[in-house]
């Protein structure tokens, strides 16, 4: 089984001035394999494939321009231009949209494909030497690829993926099983009856946000305070960011462990930010970073993760007896069934049904008719 084990580095000055060299002239041959395939197709129709700008950039090292490519590691610069080719086949593949420039302003990252080392709190990195970091567990195995980065903010973080030889465990019994209703107000409803509330980590930022990037506005452009205020307004963002990520990790680990299945519901978030009103909120909660942290974290311990369709009437149907409110608004958040005089509660109701339809216990048309005629 492959995991990764990320850390926060802790490198001092020289070791600093070696990372940032790495991260521009990864970022460089990044863009000028972009350029060259961008280029290609429009003059020629033909794909220029990572293999072909390797070996043009072999040549380009000797020229007099760009000696200073071969001060950084080889690694770095072909898995930069194997990562484009992974960005071309995905835009291909209708997966991501077409590949950009990279900013120097944003995340920066580069790869090691081999060379790496761990001893204790410190890694080896090839061209840059042993590198302390926060050792916050162990990391074991065999290591596969190695990836760091540079926040937007300045801080410096290596990602280890490692083969464990841990073998992933066999899909377990369906013995105790859950419905999660993800929704705006409450961040998830299960079907036992627990809540998680929407903990609004921009929203409790927005404040202070809003006055930074005001500060930031007023600032002009190349000055040392710009630059200065860029970065207290990423740190903002990356605190939010953090936040948000701990507390969905924190919630999918306690749901995987307790239950041997999940239920939810397949949500089209793509098209619901769309929505001008809600697309903050929205984006805010991650509803899809929680799906995909269910999705490994289940593969990893052998549980078993249902998503039903988005167009099923987990909302509208009553739990009890089956009838459909066809009628229910997004605001009605109580209501009372017309068929069995219940009153349901929204949310709680659909996690109910997300629970059914995902085991596939249904009710059926015959008992819905035989319920409403009695």
């Amino acid at each position: 089984m492959f995991k990764a084990f990320k850390f926060e580095l802790r490198p001092h000055g020289k070791q600093v001035e070696m990372l940032n060299k790495h991260f521009g002239c990864a970022r460089f041959v990044y863009n000028w394999g972009l350029n060259e395939k961008s280029k290609a197709y429009k003059e020629s129709s033909k794909n220029i494939t990572c293999f072909d700008l390797t070996n043009r950039l072999v040549g380009m090292k000797k020229e007099q321009d760009f000696l200073w490519l071969a001060e950084v590691h080889s690694q770095t610069l072909q898995m930069s231009l194997r990562n484009l080719d992974n960005a071309f086949t995905a835009f291909f593949k209708k997966r991501a949209r077409f590949p950009k420039f990279k900013k120097k302003s944003r995340n920066q990252s580069f790869q090691y494909s081999q060379g790496v080392k761990l001893n204790n709190d410190k890694v080896y990195l090839p061209k840059i030497g042993w590198v302390c970091f926060f050792k916050s567990r162990e990391a074991f195995g065999v290591i596969k690829t190695v990836t760091v980065s540079c926040t937007a903010n300045g801080r410096f973080f290596v990602s280890i993926l490692c083969d464990t030889g841990l073998k992933i465990h066999e899909k377990v019994e369906i013995k105790t099983a859950v419905g999660v209703d993800l929704g705006l107000k409450v961040f998830a409803y299960t079907s036992g009856g627990e809540v998680f509330e929407n903990q609004k980590h921009l929203a409790k930022n927005l404040k202070k946000l809003r006055v930074a990037q005001r500060s930031l506005a007023r600032k002009k452009n190349g000055s040392n305070r710009r630059d200065k205020q860029r970065l207290r307004v990423a740190k903002i963002h990356e605190k939010v960011a953090f936040q948000r990520n701990d507390f969905l990790h924190k919630v999918s680990t306690d749901l995987v462990l307790r239950y041997d299945a999940i239920c939810i519901e397949d949500l089209n978030v793509a098209g619901m930010v769309k929505n001008r009103k809600l697309a903050r909120a929205i984006s805010d909660v991650g509803w899809a970073s929680f799906r995909s942290m269910l999705e490994y974290k289940c593969e990893w311990y052998g549980k078993t993760l249902k998503v039903i369709g988005r167009f099923e009437p987990s909302s509208k149907m009553c739990n009890h007896c089956g009838h459909i409110n066809k009628d229910l608004k997004l605001s009605d958040r109580i209501w009372t069934c017309q068929n069995c005089q219940r009153t349901v509660e929204r949310d709680f109701n659909a996690a109910l049904n997300i629970k059914d339809f995902g085991l596939g216990h249904r009710p059926s048309v015959a008992n819905v008719k035989h319920l409403a005629c009695a």
